[in-house]
């Protein structure tokens, strides 16, 4: 273990910014939920699939920006932050080209996409609505997003909580608004919620502009920078990010085709798993937080060429990554009553009972992806191997998780309980070959110029 108090008071504090970051994001689509909830269970349930959608652009996104801070924190790691403007604007090019093909999807085709997720007329018909407003901002979520995960491979994370927290601020004030019709408002039920999140992703653009403008003094970025750039690094980031945008497309359908398994359970599971995934997304954000920040201080150690740190501090965050999960999954245990106690009664009593074993079944299976996760995508990101998650996800996911959650909601017949099990399991067993890849050091990799062969 590493003995330095400084190491821990600046890994947390790392872990801790990115933790309220995602918090904070998550919490646009969380107070979404909440406030259609209580509204109109049908509405809630509608936008809860149009999430998945963007959900899987999220992911998508996440890949593209991945690659960067990959890159980028090691180049960091060397001292060398030139090569760093050049990735940014080539992650952009790529998020952006995705960006726009989802939001064509989504225009032309929005109740056939929701009708792969449920057969809920009710509920297809609300998702609709939110989908022809929605789509909007998935172009200017993913510029956003992408800036700002570049500046997190250089430590700057204070600008990433300052765009969400005002995004958050602004989406709750306009959801209050518009959904419910106050303060001499129109009630436009769902979609106000979709206008009100539109005028928070342009006020977030607009922020994170203004900061790169004025505050930001390292990169120097500016537009002519990130237009005109070296095209060599494509194939610099092709190499890294194009596993990693597999494996988050890969994750991301996945986790579409999850909800499509049990949107055709009916609407009250519909309900109940909308509520159980965003209590998840809030209350886990350490450990996604631990995760991100891992990557960047395990990059930044290869970069900088201080192998001999390397092995103590993985042993470290592995110890840290466990002590994560089991105080998340203790706090989903212990908060579910007092959260579904904020719908009110707008919920029937079935969703009601499956809200609660959702979370039950969520408070156990986030020990399990607090330390894989954060290892897989950390550690072994983070020391410049991309392809094993690729990798391990597509086992996993469409040849265990998919197929056998089918049989049990299809054939089987099985309570909805045990097909929202098996669809989270894997976060469980993929601890082993997590653990197997960790301790083989085949991970470490350099990945800036002149310097990439392996030294695990």
């Amino acid at each position: 273990m590493i003995r330095e108090k400084t190491f821990y008071k600046s890994f947390m504090m790392l872990a801790f910014s990115l933790a309220l970051q995602n918090l904070l994001t998550y919490g646009v689509n969380m107070m979404d939920t909440v406030m259609l909830g209580r509204y109109s269970q049908n509405a809630m349930s509608g936008v809860s699939l149009c999430n998945q959608v963007q959900y899987l652009l999220q992911m998508l996104v996440v890949g593209a920006g991945e690659g960067a801070v990959v890159l980028g924190s090691q180049y960091w790691g060397k001292g060398r932050l030139d090569p760093i403007p050049h990735i940014i604007g080539v992650a952009l090019r790529f998020g952006g080209a995705l960006a726009m093909l989802m939001f064509a999807i989504v225009l032309l085709f929005p109740a056939q996409l929701l009708s792969l997720l449920s057969n809920d007329a009710a509920v297809i018909a609300e998702g609709a609505k939110y989908f022809q407003i929605i789509c909007f901002t998935y172009v200017i979520f993913t510029v956003t997003n992408i800036l700002v995960a570049s500046l997190r491979s250089i430590g700057i994370v204070k600008i990433g909580y300052i765009i969400a927290g005002s995004t958050l601020i602004i989406n709750v004030c306009l959801n209050y608004c518009l959904i419910y019709g106050n303060l001499g408002f129109p009630e436009l039920g769902v979609r106000g919620a979709a206008i009100a999140t539109l005028v928070a992703r342009c006020a977030e653009l607009m922020i994170v502009i203004y900061y790169l403008k004025h505050r930001e003094h390292r990169l120097k970025l500016t537009l002519k920078k990130l237009l005109h750039i070296d095209t060599s690094y494509i194939r610099d980031y092709a190499r890294v990010s194009s596993p990693v945008l597999i494996n988050q497309a890969l994750w991301g359908v996945a986790q579409m085709v999850q909800t499509g398994i049990l949107g055709h359970l009916g609407g009250d599971v519909t309900a109940a798993n909308a509520i159980a995934v965003q209590v998840y997304q809030v209350l886990s954000v350490v450990c996604y937080g631990a995760a991100s920040a891992s990557g960047i201080v395990v990059g930044r150690t290869i970069g900088s060429g201080s192998e001999d740190r390397l092995r103590p501090l993985v042993h470290t965050l592995q110890i840290l990554f466990i002590v994560i999960g089991l105080c998340s999954g203790m706090l989903i245990f212990a908060l579910r009553t007092p959260i579904l106690m904020i719908f009110g009664g707008s919920l029937t009593e079935t969703a009601y009972r499956l809200s609660m074993q959702f979370m039950i079944v969520l408070a156990v299976t986030t020990v399990g992806t607090a330390y894989q996760m954060a290892c897989d995508n950390g550690i072994i990101r983070g020391g410049g191997d991309t392809a094993f998650s690729a990798k391990m996800n597509l086992i996993s996911m469409w040849l265990i998780v998919v197929p056998l959650s089918a049989m049990a909601a299809f054939w089987w017949k099985s309570a909805p309980v045990i097909v929202f099990f098996l669809l989270k399991w894997d976060q469980l067993y993929k601890a082993v070959p997590v653990v197997i890849r960790l301790h083989s050091w085949k991970w470490v990799k350099k990945v800036t110029r002149q310097e990439q062969s392996s030294i695990g």
